[in-house]
């Protein structure tokens, strides 16, 4: 169950790398529950296409670093970059905790931090 779990948020990673926000959906419940600790929660297939519409004006650029699978949970951590209404782009790190119900996503806690790129070619003085 673990390995296919990750295989479908691959999917679903993939489908939004390409901004194909229906293709993550469809692996979702439609009573999936996505909470962004210390900011909001949205409950419902709906609220969370509403919350991409909005969120991901341009498909989000992402790296995920690290993919652990246990039981019918994936955690996922890595870096994501948004651009936000002014077009600026913002990057976060993130560590998201999937829940799976059968073949589809019902639970997503998702831990996002926002932070600067570091410059590859300044040096520490």
């Amino acid at each position: 169950m673990s390995e296919k779990n990750k295989a479908i948020l691959e999917k679903g990673n993939a489908a939004i790398a390409e901004g194909n926000n229906e293709g993550l959906l469809s692996f979702c419940a439609d009573d999936t529950e996505w909470t962004f600790v210390g900011d909001k929660t949205l409950k419902g297939k709906e609220a969370v296409r509403q919350y991409m519409a909005t969120t991901y004006i341009e498909p989000p650029k992402f790296t995920v670093t690290n993919l652990i699978a246990e039981g019918d949970f994936v955690t996922a951590l890595g870096d994501i970059t948004l651009k936000d209404e002014d077009g600026k782009a913002v990057h976060h790190s993130y560590c998201d905790v999937w829940r799976f119900r059968g073949d589809k996503i019902v639970e997503l806690r998702a831990f996002v931090i926002k932070t600067e790129v570091k410059d590859e070619t300044s040096s520490a003085a």
